[in-house]
């Protein structure tokens, strides 16, 4: 299903500088959030949706009844309008590679390169149209090729007055870093299931994510002149080194896979007088995921005994969400609808699970079934990030005949 709108409306989107900012305490953690979120009112009232408003906080929601009688499920369409925190937003400038022959890509006219000998899933995508960024910042189709994909399957349905449920739409804020989705207005979007458009490589459909926990560690010191620190000096630089020392090796992002889980160092900073150091936890089983934080914690009390710190090193453990597939097994035609979906596309339904979490965890902890569909998009959160042109023509294409199905 191929759309002219397609890859000029994601041009415009990565345009919008959208990245969002790990310290917020508000949302949207940027300007460009909103900007792009008022962009989006328009066209959804250019497109004919009712009901579409944007919140204080730069949720967009939008509703389109059905047009048939048969067709009385409400299904919800859902992408975030920022981009990661990892890897500047700003002047995104896309080039478009038609007829990607193979081989190596270069980004712009710096040294950085997307390689098939490193993204073996390359070789797959010789003949589509690649989009890339020129190696200063990401692209942006983490989330903006689902927002994209989502307006087009929109002006489709319209244009072509094609049979289709009730849909609801919302685009949120600050999806990276877990923020936006708590001012989502669960009330207002009434659905029988809906679908996040935040997925990978075609054919991905995912329902089981990870459990999650951010955990902080403070360690304090005490700084003296080095030459006369003998007895006086603690070190917390030193301290913080011993502290990662104690937890397990192998149990980590870069030698972890599929449903494996891992601690990891996301973020260090200080100096001998103080460091704070932030960890990810994560694991996809809840009795495992709740080891790990005991884990943390007993490490955190031994540790302190060992050094007999004057000011004891302090820790601190949130949860951030929950694995969604408690909430989605009860709703099995969540999965049948978009199986069949993705096969009438002429497409094989790939089950993943999420080594990350989307706003679909959160949603399902509040009682709505959320899967994830596919972008076409590959290497999110990077200076290597790419989008297939094809991969957006199916995931369009998925999401058109899903809010057409009428086995249900």
């Amino acid at each position: 299903m191929q759309n002219n709108n397609l890859l000029s409306r994601f041009l415009g989107y990565v345009g919008f500088d959208t990245q969002s900012k790990p310290s917020a305490k508000h949302s949207p953690s940027s300007a460009g959030q909103m900007k792009l979120a008022e962009a989006l009112q328009q066209e959804l009232l250019a497109l004919g949706l009712q009901d579409v408003k944007v919140s204080k906080h730069a949720v967009v929601t939008a509703y389109l009844p059905a047009n048939r009688p048969e067709l009385k499920r409400t299904i919800g369409l859902i992408a975030h309008l920022d981009t990661s925190p990892q890897c500047s937003g700003k002047n995104v400038q896309a080039e478009v590679i038609e007829n990607y022959r193979g081989g190596d890509i270069a980004l712009g006219v710096g040294e950085e390169f997307i390689s098939p000998v490193y993204y073996p899933f390359l070789h797959q995508l010789v003949g589509q149209t690649l989009i890339v960024a020129d190696g200063n910042t990401l692209l942006g189709a983490d989330n903006k090729a689902g927002i994209a994909e989502i307006m087009t399957a929109l002006e489709i349905l319209q244009k072509d007055n094609l049979p289709h449920c009730h849909i609801r739409v919302a685009f949120t804020p600050d999806e990276e870093i877990g923020l936006g989705i708590q001012y989502f207005p669960l009330e207002d979007f009434p659905c029988d299931w809906a679908y996040t458009i935040d997925g990978g490589a075609v054919g991905e459909l995912e329902y089981e994510n990870f459990n999650a926990a951010l955990a902080k560690v403070i360690i304090h010191g005490r700084a003296i002149h080095p030459g006369f620190a003998k007895g006086k000096m603690v070190n917390a630089l030193t301290l913080a080194c011993a502290f990662q020392q104690g937890l397990p090796a192998q149990e980590v992002p870069e030698l972890t896979e599929g449903k494996e889980g891992f601690f990891h160092l996301d973020y260090f900073s200080g100096d001998v007088e103080r460091v704070e150091m932030h960890y990810l936890i994560r694991d996809f089983d809840a009795e495992a995921f709740n080891a790990r934080k005991t884990f943390l914690q007993n490490w955190a009390a031994e540790f302190n005994h060992q050094h007999k710190l004057r000011k004891p090193l302090e820790l601190q453990i949130s949860d951030n969400y929950r694995n969604m597939y408690d909430c989605v097994e009860k709703v099995p035609q969540a999965i049948e609808v978009a199986d069949r979906a993705m096969r009438k596309a002429g497409i094989t339904p790939n089950h993943q699970p999420i080594r990350g979490g989307t706003d679909g965890a959160f949603l399902a902890e509040k009682g709505l079934a959320c899967p994830n569909i596919f972008t076409g998009g590959y290497n999110f959160h990077s200076k290597h990030e790419l989008v297939s042109l094809q991969g957006m023509e199916k995931a369009v294409e998925v999401i058109v005949n899903l809010v057409q199905d009428q086995e249900m």
